[in-house]
């Protein structure tokens, strides 16, 4: 399955893909892809229902906004330099262990809504990941493999960072990853068993029609099984937790000289099987 959520910000009706741009309505079943819904093994309580609503065709999207496809989780978890081929153009060594932070989970929003940048930014960049989103509550897992059962599915991320606040300001990478609207997500949750192979996945993001990065989920340091397994070593994932898993390269901090989004500026990316988005960059308010 590949759910959405659909409407105005703030009042989002959960639903479901069918075809390319079409849509079932399952607000009458379903409160919200939230973390009562995970709990309480809402993705199988409504795949058989999707599959009968899908025979009607369902509903053109449209123009309608398409918001995140998760509400707002109880905690965002990030993992750095998870890609080889990034930690390479960033000068750092391979981690020997997944570095985690964590991003405020009011960053969240819709795949094609706007980035404002936050006052005093001055070396904004973008990071086109892949999104884990929890499917049950995950604690102290005993194998790898188990990891599998306690993902919902996978969402493309945006992981808009402000690399001076990020890194110029005390090591504090939370302050450089949390600002209002820099974790664009979606356009749909993809359930796993949509996704063949996790480990190869096509990634790429443009900004203003230039493609700057193009890469693949294979060069990940650690895989998201392993992600999944080893975070909750440390600390509880509830349902509907989101986790970002890194980029690959193509940062505008890798460029030489550096590249900085600028208000006005386009970002386009995606992830093969998961869908594209598409984010203005405006000025802090």
């Amino acid at each position: 399955m590949k759910l959405l959520r659909i409407g105005p910000a703030g009042a989002e009706k959960p639903a479901a893909l069918v075809g390319d741009d079409h849509y079932l309505d399952l607000s009458d079943v379903v409160d919200d892809f939230d973390e009562a819904f995970f709990a309480g093994a809402g993705l199988d309580r409504i795949r058989p229902l999707v599959a009968e609503r899908a025979l009607s065709g369902g509903v053109p999207i449209g123009d309608a906004r398409i918001g995140a496809p998760i509400a707002r989780p109880h905690q965002i978890i990030c993992v750095g330099l998870n890609y080889s081929d990034h930690a390479a153009e960033t000068g750092q060594a391979v981690p020997d262990e997944p570095i985690l932070f964590t991003k405020s989970p009011n960053t969240l929003i819709g795949p094609n809504d706007d980035v404002r940048l936050p006052r005093g930014a001055t070396k904004p960049d973008w990071e086109v990941e892949l999104g884990i989103v929890i499917g049950a509550r995950t604690s102290y897992l005993d194998s790898v493999e188990q990891a599998r059962e306690h993902i919902a599915g996978w969402v493309v991320v945006n992981d808009v960072s402000e690399r001076a606040f990020q890194l110029e300001r005390g090591g504090q990478w939370l302050k450089g990853k949390s600002a209002e609207t820099f974790n664009p997500t979606g356009p749909w949750l993809v359930t796993p068993d949509e996704v063949p192979d996790v480990s190869d996945l096509g990634m790429w993001l443009d900004v203003n029609g230039v493609r700057r990065q193009d890469g693949s989920s294979s060069t990940m340091i650690f895989d998201p099984y392993f992600i999944v397994h080893y975070i909750s070593q440390f600390l509880v994932l509830e349902p509907g937790d989101l986790i970002n898993t890194g980029t690959p390269p193509g940062v505008g901090m890798g460029f030489d000289p550096q590249i900085w989004l600028q208000p006005g500026d386009v970002m386009e990316l995606g992830i093969d099987g998961l869908g594209r988005q598409r984010q203005s960059v405006v000025a802090p308010r």
